[in-house]
């Protein structure tokens, strides 16, 4: 059968061929066709829905090809009779596809059918390898296009910006500055028109679009500033904005990537001010706008002091004119970053905490209602911290309370609820706070954790101050009086104070050292002192302070120590004063203490005229600043004094130097030696065991105050005495040279006592 098909084939005329193999299925239908036809006709049905429906692409253009052929012999049989003689190949431009390989044959029974889809998936191939070719140049024309920015380059932009922006420069320049960002990254710049390939020349373009590229889209887009500079002016209301807006959307995501990869201040600085001037042009994309409050949060909470100060102001800016979109996500990432930010205390950290303090809290007074939602969740989050502390009492739940994050969140709170004062939405909260440092103060009430309770009483004053609410914090300050002993010794010295603003929790060694005394000493006045201060003008004063001024007398006639009586004696008497000037004023008052009006009144009278603990308060702050200064930057408070510092020698070591400078006086050390060793064998203490004992207390007491000091001294005279009554009464000439050398006698180095 397979033979017989291919004999008819073959007996086939070309133009029986074309009319037979590559006609559609309606004009096979309309020829008059022979059964020969019809057979194919019906084979070709039978494969069209396996084959031809999956190649109906490929074959699309060559049988339309022999279809206009096939026309031509209608139309114009000269012309057609024509490329018979002289072109073939035309006419019969796939036959060697079809019928040129005899063993692709044997293996198939529809010779007519696959020779027209072989043929198509052949003219596919083709097809396909012309596309490749056609794109693979137009990538070597790209690499060929790509154009290598200049300094001449910049410097014509320049020129041309100053005289009259256009669209089209603007697009040249921000594809320029794509293609100097994408150098950044390592990308190269691939797909972008520009090539940046040196350094100078990425500086001059990155100065060039800081400097210049905000005033010329100004200029391009037509924006004039409006009378209330209070308003923001949008770029979107501008008529041109959708012409522009891709090259817009293209430098602003450049600027968000250039930012990320910056590494020095100076560079971040220049780049966040050009950030700044952009915000109205990123509030109109949302997308870009995401990204680029993404790096501000970075630079807010980990960059240099210039750098957070630049990127809080575009954080706030974008949060005062975009807030229903913004403010709240831009809230909760910055309280985030301010408490993971907060987990290590240090002098060199704590000025940088407070600062994410004070702007955050900046931030939470645009919202008040914003404000409450998320003090009221994160105070509550406190509050359960603090309740399964007190119920579980284990350590790992002290530990969740007793940290710098939960001491730093309660101040923040605490600070927030003070600045935003007076504010009818958020005064409930103030009580719940409140609660929350008190339980925060009894949960371990230890002496190790004094550190802790002044940083709570010191938040509670603040929060006191500013909102005119009383809060007990006088009374956890008196309990310390009683809780420690201040007249006994200090169990060791210690070379530097402690420094109560970065520590919560003091060591064992600590509680031993006598700086821990002084320091507490000194916090407690400066926090009894910080609390009576907001206190003093209240009509209420006297009863206030009388239980203060009952302990503190008591605690003046246990005291023996007149470095710790000083201080508290005069924060008594300051108060004292205050109490007798209040108590003298409010003689002279004519209303009674129902009349809250009139009280107030009293009270701000007095605050105006001032106290006289207002007035010492005023003078002991600046100069206390100036102390914790010191203190925080990790200086002594005796630094600036500039003590020489001095050097311990060893004894051997001194008598070594002594018998080289006196060798020429004695030439017989030899036999003063000799004869010196029976009188030391006679002796039961003898002046080298003496002198090793002293090497052995130099090393173990090397922290000894003077008492230590002055005893060995007592000691080596009466070891000197004994010497001498045991010594025989006749001496030789040698003996009394060895007496005359002294090698007994040193020199012993004089330490200034802390009490002196």
């Amino acid at each position: 059968m397979a033979g017989k098909q291919k004999r008819k084939l073959e007996d086939l005329s070309v133009d029986e061929f074309l009319l037979s193999g590559f006609d559609s299925a309606g004009e096979a239908e309309s020829e008059k066709g022979a059964p020969k036809q019809n057979g194919l006709k019906k084979k070709k049905k039978d494969l069209k829905s396996a084959a031809f429906n999956k190649d109906e692409k490929m074959a699309g253009k060559a049988s339309e090809h022999k279809e206009q052929l096939s026309r031509l012999k209608n139309k114009d049989p000269e012309f057609y009779k024509f490329l018979q003689d002289n072109d073939q190949t035309l006419l019969n431009f796939d036959d060697t596809d079809s019928s040129g390989d005899e063993d692709e044959k044997m293996y198939h029974r529809l010779p007519s059918t696959l020779e027209e889809a072989g043929s198509g998936g052949d003219d596919d191939d083709e097809e396909e390898e012309v596309a490749a070719g056609q794109k693979s140049s137009k990538k070597s024309k790209k690499a060929a296009e790509t154009i290598k920015v200049t300094d001449k380059m910049i410097e014509d932009w320049k020129d041309a910006m100053k005289k009259e922006p256009t669209p089209r420069l603007f697009r040249e320049v921000t594809q320029a500055f794509k293609a100097a960002v994408a150098t950044t990254k390592g990308e190269g710049g691939g797909q972008c028109r520009y090539k940046v390939a040196d350094s100078s020349v990425f500086n001059a373009l990155v100065l060039f679009c800081i400097r210049d590229i905000y005033v010329a889209v100004q200029r391009i887009l037509n924006l004039k500033p409006d009378k209330d500079q209070k308003k923001l002016v949008l770029p979107s209301s501008s008529p041109r904005w959708q012409k522009n807006q891709i090259d817009i959307k293209m430098y602003l995501s450049g600027v968000v990537q250039l930012l990320s990869c910056l590494t020095e201040a100076t560079v971040i600085s220049a780049v966040l001010r050009h950030a700044n001037q952009l915000v109205p042009y990123y509030l109109c994309l949302p997308k870009q706008c995401r990204h680029l409050v993404k790096q501000l949060m970075k630079q807010w909470s980990t960059g240099e002091e210039t750098c957070r100060v630049l990127a809080f102001l575009a954080l706030n800016k974008i949060c005062r004119h975009k807030q229903d979109m913004y403010l709240n996500p831009i809230l909760k990432q910055m309280y985030i970053s301010y408490v993971q930010n907060c987990k290590f205390t240090s002098p060199n950290a704590l000025p940088m905490i407070n600062f994410m303090q004070r702007t955050l809290t900046e931030m939470y007074a645009l919202d008040s209602q914003a404000t409450y939602q998320h003090a009221f969740i994160y105070i509550r989050q406190l509050a359960i911290h603090l309740r399964n502390a007190m119920t579980m009492k284990k350590r790992e739940t002290y530990q969740s309370v007793y940290n710098w994050q939960y001491v730093h969140c309660l101040y923040l709170w605490c600070r927030v609820l003070s600045t935003l004062h007076p504010s009818d939405v958020l005064q409930p909260l103030l009580y719940p706070l409140c609660q929350v440092i008190i339980g925060t103060i009894k949960l371990v009430p230890t002496s190790r954790y004094y550190p802790l309770r002044m940083h709570c009483c010191r938040a509670l004053t603040l929060l006191s101050s500013s909102t005119n609410t009383f809060v007990p914090v006088v009374p956890f300050l008196l309990e310390i009086f009683q809780q420690v002993d201040f007249n006994k010794k200090p169990g060791r010295m210690s070379k530097k104070p402690i420094n109560f603003a970065v520590i919560l929790k003091l060591s064992k060694v600590n509680l031993m050292e006598k700086a821990y005394k002084d320091g507490l000493i000194d916090q407690l006045y400066d926090l009894m002192l910080e609390y009576f201060h907001t206190q003093a003008n209240s009509i209420g004063f006297p009863e206030l302070a009388l239980p203060t001024v009952i302990q503190l007398k008591a605690f003046l006639k246990e005291c023996k120590v007149a470095n710790y009586c000083k201080p508290v004696r005069q924060l008594l008497e300051k108060v004292q004063e205050n109490s007798s000037h209040i108590t003298g004023r409010r003689q002279k008052a004519a209303f009674g203490v129902a009349d809250a009006t009139a009280v107030a009144a009293w009270e701000k009278q007095v605050k105006e005229e001032g106290t006289p603990l207002s007035r010492y308060y005023s003078q002991w702050k600046k100069m206390r600043e100036k102390e914790i200064q010191l203190e925080i930057s990790g200086k002594d408070r005796m630094e600036d004094l500039d003590l020489p510092e001095i050097k311990r020698r060893k004894i051997q070591e001194k008598k070594a130097e002594d018998k080289k400078e006196f060798k020429d006086l004695f030439q017989s050390d030899s036999e003063s030696e000799d004869d010196d060793a029976g009188f030391k064998i006679k002796g039961k203490k003898g002046s080298r065991g003496s002198d090793d004992d002293d090497d052995e207390d130099l090393e173990d007491l090397c922290d000894m105050s003077d008492d230590g000091n002055s005893d060995d001294e007592d000691d080596d005279g009466d070891e000197g005495d004994e010497k001498a009554s045991e010594a025989p009464q006749p001496l030789s000439s040698s003996a009394l040279l060895k007496l005359a050398e002294g090698d007994k006698d040193m020199v012993v180095d004089l330490e200034l006592s802390d009490d002196d």
